[in-house]
């Protein structure tokens, strides 16, 4: 197999295994939220809200850097990946001790069974980060078909305990709370699931290398220099996609959290669009950057067209959408009572999905910068926006909840999105054809009548469920739209391809 096709192999292979373990943290999310009340679902979200910042901090980027080092000489893998595993697991342990004991520490927290969800769930945080680390080796050969089937026999191992807790196990009356060891299980399961992922995986690379232990302090020191500009950057990113929760939990308790933490899953699932999408275009944008100027702008701008084309009907059709979303993906508990002045799930995608837009667009303006080697721009940036974002948040949760968070990180996202645009036009000039992009949102607001129409119609039919008709419905009417339209012509699909 030539490496073009490899390659081409490799990506599909993460694109195919991320869509089906998304399908499947959808079943996690519905399956938690139906046996645990909003407070639970609270609970259960900040333990793995407040490890995300302590296994971040083991990662350091060291995984970027591993793969780049086995791939300039492959002689050395068995080196390479037997020191950054020694390395790798002599942080993630050490850091999560920390986090187990800043948990027991943290007054808010006292009381809850969130320290010792956290205690228990540090072994999916350390099986999550070896399994990362031995992954690489499969990245720098090209055989991540093998981790994307090890991913997803593991997230399936997850949901069938899960599924053995609430109807076997520890099954709950209607209406009642689950039992803390019911509860305790939910998070067994996540162990259980990364440990099969681990030994898939580790049973596979060991085919390709030894996996040993190793100790080159002179080796470690090179790799630490190395990555932690990656290290830090990955920090940053994982701050500010997280603090709102953590944020939410000190300040308002766990109930906003277990309404925020749903509107977040549902996020989570689209926001890899974009990294995929800008992965795949950097080698030619880059390539297009140093040999002809003109060819990298019409890149950009295709690339501005497309990702402006897949999100901004996702932030209309959620935004009509959102309450029978929110029904599919999680319980009733979780929905907007306007009448009774609760305010749900479904209003804080509503404000979220704003977000993602931003999120989706400053992702290719940071890749711009990532191809002219200015990437420490995109530090500085998000430093800034960090700290607009824990400043915002600080200020509007303990009056607003989490609708303020959701409009801080609309806000925050808006900020990066912007700043990152205009420094990437100072080096590049880039051109952004404005008529195609009022085609889109035209097409987009079209789309949006048109299953706002649908929607009365599809509730007869199936109720909230409905909304599984009305899906793939307005993609087939947005399509036909964007051709109408003429807001994607042959010339960008061709150049797309490529």
């Amino acid at each position: 197999m030539s490496i073009a096709r490899k390659i081409l192999s490799n990506t599909l292979w993460q694109i195919l295994g991320k869509a089906i373990v998304a399908i499947l943290s959808v079943a996690v999310v519905k399956i938690v939220t139906n046996y645990l009340t909003i407070e639970g679902y609270g609970e259960y979200a900040i333990v793995y809200e407040f490890l995300a910042f302590f296994g971040i901090a083991a990662d350091m980027g060291l995984f970027t850097i591993a793969v780049k080092e086995m791939s300039q000489d492959e002689k050395k893998i068995q080196k390479i990946i037997g020191n950054v595993l020694s390395l790798r697991t002599g942080l993630v342990i050490t850091t999560v001790m920390v986090g187990v004991v800043a948990a027991f520490l943290i007054p808010k927290y006292q009381g809850t069974r969130i320290p010792i969800g956290i205690t228990i769930a540090t072994l999916t945080t350390i099986f999550t980060i070896l399994n990362g680390t031995i992954t690489s080796v499969l990245q720098t050969k090209l055989k991540m078909h093998i981790a994307s089937i090890a991913q997803i026999i593991g997230k399936f191992a997850q949901v069938g305990y899960m599924l053995y807790i609430v109807l076997i196990a520890f099954p709950k009356a209607v209406g009642a709370e689950a039992t803390d060891l019911g509860f305790y299980h939910l998070l067994v399961a996540g162990v259980i699931g990364n440990l099969v992922m681990l030994l898939i995986t580790h049973s596979q690379v060991r085919k390709i290398t030894p996996l040993k232990y190793e100790f080159d302090i002179k080796l470690w020191k090179e790799v630490l220099i190395k990555a932690v500009p990656f290290g830090l950057a990955l920090i940053l990113n994982t701050i500010y996609f997280r603090i709102d929760s953590i944020l939410i939990s000190l300040i308002q308790g766990q109930t906003q959290v277990g309404i925020y933490a749903v509107a977040m899953r549902v996020l989570e699932a689209f926001a890899i669009i974009p990294l995929f999408f800008m992965n795949s275009v950097l080698p030619v944008l880059t390539r297009a950057l140093k040999e002809n100027m003109e060819k990298a702008r019409r890149i950009i701008m295709y690339s501005f067209n497309f990702l402006t084309a897949i999100s901004v009907p996702m932030l209309v059709g959620a935004f009509i959408l959102a309450y029978p979303i929110v029904f599919i993906v999680s319980s009733p508990e979780f929905l907007s009572r306007i009448e009774e002045g609760f305010y749900g799930s479904d209003v804080a995608l509503q404000i979220l999905m704003f977000a993602l837009v931003f999120q989706f667009i400053s992702t290719l303006f940071s890749f711009v910068l990532i191809a002219i080697n200015k990437q420490s721009k995109i530090l500085y940036i998000n430093a800034v926006g960090v700290l607009l974002n824990i400043t915002g948040n600080l200020i509007v949760i303990p009056i607003y909840g989490f609708i303020g968070a959701a409009v801080t990180s609309v806000v925050s996202q808006f900020f990066i999105f912007a700043v990152n645009a205009i420094v990437a036009y100072k080096y590049v000039r880039y051109n952004i054809n404005i008529t195609t992009t009022l085609k889109i949102l035209l097409s987009a607001v079209l789309m949006g009548v048109a299953v706002k129409l649908l929607h009365p119609l599809s509730y007869q039919i199936a109720e909230n469920a409905g909304v599984l008709l009305l899906v793939p419905a307005g993609a087939l009417i947005y399509g036909a739209l964007l051709l109408l339209t003429k807001a994607i012509d042959k010339d960008m699909l061709k150049l797309l391809r490529k």
